[in-house]
């Protein structure tokens, strides 16, 4: 969502705080600012719309000052505007926040009371007026801010820089990401680590209600009740040239042809061929406790949750343990069954997600076993969970996700053949096949990535479609799911992913000539292959466009399809991994052919950090 940067050292800061903002476009934003303090004067620049505006406003008068916080918005309270765009101010204090204050209104009341003049409609602007009455009675920067946020409810990042005391940024968090970065001379804070890159690879997570003093020389950290605590210091091996485009058009294209690689470092080291078996670094599950195992429940949302259908299929067939799937976002809004005898498993790209981490809090009140499936090491996610298996996918920057799914999906895979070892229901031979099947993927999706010039063809002749379907059954329903996602993600195209079984409960009476129609249709016994061939035959039967994504050697499907997209033939459990590689091209071909946005579709963030 938002993004966040702060620098504190002895170069100027207005440019290293444009150039992190850059970094964060990925988050989805509408406006951008930069509050920047030299000596005893605090200077605030901000423009609506692209960084592109907030550049010439910046580059007409530079704010000098070696001190400074920056950040990109995405609208929560009040339209993009000028005035709106963060930092805010207020006799000399200025803030930048993610995340939302629900008590922002009473507060706005009992400080207009006293005087305050209000110059936007967010909800953010109240931390800048909270803090300047706490200096005004006296306190120092560290302590005003302390004061104002026991005042707030709701979820917050927040830094925050004032002209009464220009060698400090003081930033804290509860509910949103925030990071601190590690340099000789100089120190940075930042949402996310990839805005900091190109200036240091050493990073603290700040944790749940922390508060950091920031300088140019030190760090210190302090916990709720105010003691001084110490966080570790990760070292990040992303290079800023990975949170570039290396020469694609878009991050999103990038990413779906990095996809071998991410893969692949998702299974390294963890194999055990020999053993028939899986290594988790700090696997803490006994097997008397996996046995023990009543349920798993997955908690996820959006395209994590797809993984988490495709992997309900993966745990059921290999641990034969059963698994539930639940959106994130309802799951704690009833009274879900969870006690001690089920394992949660959050799944998350970035793990910071709001609802999914709400919710997984809620499982491990109720007695659960808890584990994430996530990409950001140190993540709020990661730190919540009791273990966690790290899909080691590399920074992702385009909104829509494309190696997180797949490493996902990888991650999960092997967690099943983990659990089916322990269980029992696996042999050594049978982990065995599983795991080779599993080191011939990564060579898989670079075939794949080669029908690219095919799926531009079909592109090009629906790029004008006003609605699409998505067929698939059994492991191929959640790839259904997930190429409608994308492509209504990214092209804004109307697009419904179903079962191939349920085209007859309703969505046959939307197929006519116009309605193409995505069947995904591999030789598999557990994708029902004569059940969805039937499907094809009723959508020709109505005139719809069958664009089928089939196994190379398949041509019966493809003597019926209008169009065919042919993948290496992969085992059941496997085969949505590579079959979900046409439909990234797909929706991202037809997005670039409609000159949309690739990276940022509008409407969309990367991280929904707010519920």
């Amino acid at each position: 969502m938002c993004g966040i940067v702060g620098y504190v050292g002895d170069k100027e800061s207005a440019p290293i705080l444009v150039s992190g903002l850059k970094k964060l476009e990925y988050r989805g934003y509408d406006s951008a600012g930069v509050a920047v303090v030299n000596r005893n004067t605090l200077n605030v620049v901000r423009a609506t719309g692209k960084l592109k505006n907030l550049e010439n406003r910046v580059s007409q008068e530079v704010p000098k000052g070696t001190i400074g916080i920056g950040h990109t918005r995405w609208a929560t309270h009040g339209r993009p505007s000028d005035e709106n765009a963060h930092p805010h101010s207020y006799k000399g204090v200025a803030v930048v926040h993610n995340g939302i204050i629900e008590n922002h209104l009473a507060l706005k009341e009992e400080l207009r009371a006293k005087g305050h003049i209000f110059s936007s409609e967010t909800d953010t602007e109240v931390f800048a007026h909270l803090i300047s009455d706490e200096l005004e009675r006296g306190v120092d920067l560290v302590e005003a801010v302390r004061l104002a946020i026991k005042q707030v409810k709701g979820t917050y990042a927040l830094a925050v820089v004032t002209a009464s005391d220009p060698n400090r940024i003081v930033a804290t968090k509860d509910s949103s990401p925030m990071v601190l970065g590690l340099g000789q001379g100089q120190n940075f804070v930042a949402s996310d680590v990839p805005a900091l890159l190109e200036h240091t690879r050493d990073f603290v997570y700040m944790e749940e209600g922390d508060l950091a003093v920031v300088t140019a020389q030190s760090i210190d950290i302090y916990n709720r009740q105010g003691q001084k605590v110490n966080r570790p210091t990760r070292r990040i091996d992303w290079t800023p040239m990975m949170a570039e485009k290396g020469g694609h058009k878009h991050f999103m294209h990038k990413e779906i042809w990095e996809q071998p690689r991410a893969v692949a470092d998702t299974l390294r080291g963890r194999m055990l061929l020999s053993e028939g078996d899986i290594h988790f670094e700090g696997w803490n599950l006994s097997p008397e406790k996996v046995r023990s195992l009543s349920k798993v429940t997955i908690l996820a949302c959006g395209t994590s949750w797809h993984s988490g259908v495709a992997g309900k299929h993966m745990i059921e067939t290999l641990a034969r343990i059963p698994v539930e799937v639940e959106l994130a976002s309802e799951f704690r809004y009833r009274d879900p069954i969870v006690d001690g005898t089920h394992l949660a498993i959050a799944i998350s790209q970035s793990g910071e997600t709001a609802d999914t981490l709400a919710a997984f809090k809620e499982a491990k009140a109720r007695g659960a076993t808890s584990m994430a499936i996530c990409n950001v090491i140190g993540s709020a996610m990661t730190r919540e969970a009791e273990f966690s298996v790290l899909t080691n996918a590399g920074p992702e920057i385009g909104v829509a996700s494309t190696k997180a799914f797949t490493t996902q999906l990888v991650a999960l895979y092997m967690l099943a053949v983990k659990l089916g070892r322990m269980r029992g229901t696996l042999t050594v031979k049978q982990a065995q096949e599983h795991l080779t099947h599993l080191t011939e993927i990564p060579k898989m999706i670079e075939d794949v990535l080669k029908c690219e010039n095919s799926v531009k063809r079909v592109a090009r002749e629906f790029m004008t479609a006003q609605d699409f379907l998505f067929l698939g059954r059994g492991p191929m329903h959640p790839v259904a799911l997930e190429g409608a996602l994308k492509l209504k993600e990214i092209s804004y195209i109307h697009a419904e992913g179903y079962a191939g079984g349920e085209m007859k409960h309703g969505p046959i009476a939307l197929i006519d000539e116009k309605m193409p129609v995505v069947v995904i249709a591999p030789k598999q016994p557990h994708v029902a292959y004569e059940k969805i061939i039937g499907n094809i035959e009723e959508v020709r039967a109505r005139g719809g466009k069958v664009i089928a994504i089939i196994d190379e050697d398949d041509e019966h499907v493809a003597s019926l399809a209008d169009h065919v997209v042919r993948i290496p033939p992969a085992c059941a459990l496997l085969a949505p991994v590579v079959a979900t590689i046409p439909l990234q091209l797909l929706a991202y071909h037809v997005a670039e052919m409609r000159g949309n946005d690739v990276d940022q579709p509008r409407n969309l963030a990367k991280s929904v950090t707010v519920e």
